[in-house]
């Protein structure tokens, strides 16, 4: 019992220190939901972007994106059908202009580099 506890821990340990150290899980741009790859589109034309708060700055608080100074993360929203809201799907992109991206499906639990 002790031992799979020790292994648990490992893997979650490793887990954290990979996604802080910008080695997150990566998901080709032809994995992504049909509204990521459009949200993609409208941050590459520079918009228009449909929600007020797409463009603020990403503070990257759980720490699981690369550190970067504040402004250099930046989130809009993916929307998410049957949503009224803006749900729990967002990109982040990093950059200005965007030089990385990163597609979030649980509100900033994980995150996966896209690759384009």
């Amino acid at each position: 019992m002790r031992r799979l506890l020790c292994a648990l821990i490992a893997t979650f340990l490793l887990g954290s220190a990979q996604a802080r150290d910008g080695s997150a899980n990566s998901v080709d741009i032809g994995q992504l939901p049909d509204e990521a790859r459009q949200t993609l589109q409208l941050i590459d034309a520079g918009g228009p972007l449909p929600y007020r708060r797409d463009g603020i700055v990403f503070e990257n608080r759980e720490r699981l994106l690369p550190g970067k100074p504040r402004g250099y993360y930046r989130e809009y929203t993916v929307p998410t059908p049957g949503r009224s809201d803006r749900g729990a799907r967002r990109i982040v992109t990093g950059d200005n202009p965007p030089v990385v991206f990163y597609y979030t499906a649980d509100h900033y639990r994980s995150f996966h580099r896209i690759q384009r």
